[in-house]
């Protein structure tokens, strides 16, 4: 088929190079030209592992093609898929201007080309955005009112992604499923159609109605995420009763009615989907006249969960009027997950706003992260009388520090060199915000280890 996918951010980028990859002839359409211009010389602009490998066949084999030209890569299009940005804006509502903004030109041009001979044909219309309830009809109406007609001249179609950061390639050439949302049979044979190679080991097409679809975004994640938030709140109460949280995880997981995934206990959720999704659904149900109360508490558990390492730092290494001026703090990890560049919402970015805002002098190490957290900052500043530098390497963030935190359980952080980590720093204190290290390890190797919902154990003086 041909495909163009309006849109090369996260989904965007992942869904073209893939489509591309079974053979599809894909454009991505952008309307940042450095952007284009990096994708068109070959420079990926997002990092997710195995995407570079596919992304560069695909150019090589002339399928994968990037422009800021829309009607140039509409007009030959069987399926145009939308996956444009949806911000949380100021009330927690997905702002939709710029998927409406791409419909409304979707519109014009598939209006203009009509008037001008034969038109461009048929075109399905998919929203892979995230998106609130009734986001397809309103694309619909966006499209329809310059004269074209829904289901003769296009259909819009839902079709929510859930793709994982750091296996979004393996997520998307083998989904544990598809849905499509639509009432209309042409367009869903065409999906179908699109969908059969990714799914040839059986797992299902699922075709609803747009609504559902589009709830059923919503209701996965903000399920995963109160997983999640549940989980934290064990773990606090594990810490006041001398439970171990992992023992409890291990316990509950192996029951077949709640599954072993989303039960670690950390310092909280963050990316681009969690908390943005979690917040569209808890307004949507508000607005429908239905308190949401459950999505109310993951929001406000995970806040607090969030900002939960600051005071215990303090406690720590913090002076008479509770700053921590003169101390300096290494930070590995800066991600909000492993395995991917991305910083949205990242629990470690609250944290070294928290720490500078006492006056700590933070310096931070990330595998992937680094560039994407100094545009963050460069954009909304730390405050505080503190400083944040960044390190090359994760040991070098250790050189005098008086503690370090795991922020982001980057594998290459769960077998570092302790002695050489105990050598560096000016005092042997860990706080560990997803429980990376074996606390009974961290005491024979001599570190002040805390972690989350685990008991503490006292260091050996092995270390002197």
């Amino acid at each position: 088929m041909n495909i163009a996918v309006i849109g090369t951010g996260y989904v965007g980028l992942v869904s073209g190079v893939c489509f591309a990859e079974m053979g599809n002839q894909v454009t991505c359409v952008d309307i940042d030209s450095g952007k284009v211009e990096s994708l068109r010389d070959g420079r990926l602009t997002i990092y997710e592992p195995g995407l570079e490998v596919y992304f560069d066949r695909g150019r090589r084999e002339e399928r994968l093609h990037f422009t800021t030209d829309l009607a140039a890569a509409v007009e030959p299009a069987d399926v145009v898929f939308l996956a444009l940005p949806t911000p949380p804006g100021a009330d927690g509502s997905a702002d939709l201007q710029y998927v409406l903004g791409v419909a409304d030109d979707l519109g014009r041009l598939l209006a203009e080309a009509a008037e001008g001979g034969d038109g461009w044909g048929y075109k399905v219309i998919v929203d892979k955005s995230t998106v609130p309830v009734g986001t397809a009809e309103r694309v619909t109406a966006a499209v329809a009112q310059h004269g074209v007609v829904a289901g003769q001249d296009f259909d819009v179609v839902s079709n929510p992604e859930f793709l994982r950061e750091g296996v979004a390639v393996e997520d998307f050439m083998k989904p544990e499923r598809v849905v499509i949302g639509t009432d209309s049979p042409r367009a869903a044979e065409i999906m179908e159609r699109l969908y059969e190679p990714f799914v040839r080991q059986g797992n299902p097409i699922i075709v609803m109605d747009e609504a559902s679809a589009e709830m059923t975004k919503y209701a996965a994640n903000a399920m995963l995420a109160t997983k999640i938030t549940f989980m934290n709140e064990i773990a606090n109460v594990c810490e006041r009763v001398g439970a171990d949280v992992d023992k409890v995880r291990r316990g509950i997981g192996t029951d077949s009615r709640i599954g072993p995934k989303f039960l670690y206990a950390g310092i909280g959720f963050g990316g681009s989907c969690f908390p943005k999704d979690v917040q569209a659904l808890h307004r949507t149900s508000r607005q429908n006249g239905y308190e949401f109360e459950i999505l109310d508490a993951v929001l406000r558990v995970n806040d607090a969960q969030r900002q939960s390492l600051a005071p215990r730092i303090v406690e720590a290494l913090g002076d008479d009027d509770g700053q921590l001026a003169g101390r300096r703090v290494a930070v590995w990890g800066l991600a909000f997950k492993p395995h991917t560049d991305d910083v949205r919402e990242s629990p470690a970015h609250v944290l070294i706003r928290a720490l500078v805002g006492l006056g700590a002098d933070v310096v931070a190490f990330d595998p992937e992260a680094t560039e994407t957290t100094q545009a963050t900052f460069e954009r909304e500043p730390l405050d505080g009388p503190g400083s944040l530098t960044y390190a090359e390497r994760g040991y070098d963030a250790l050189d005098g520090a008086s503690a370090l935190v795991i922020a982001t359980e980057w594998p290459e952080f769960r077998r570092p060199d302790f002695d050489k980590m105990h050598q560096a720093m000016e005092q042997p204190l860990v706080f560990d915000g997803r429980n990376v290290f074996d606390p009974e390890r961290m005491a024979e190797a001599g570190f002040e280890y805390h972690s989350i919902g685990r008991p503490y154990v006292a260091p050996t003086d092995a270390k002197g």
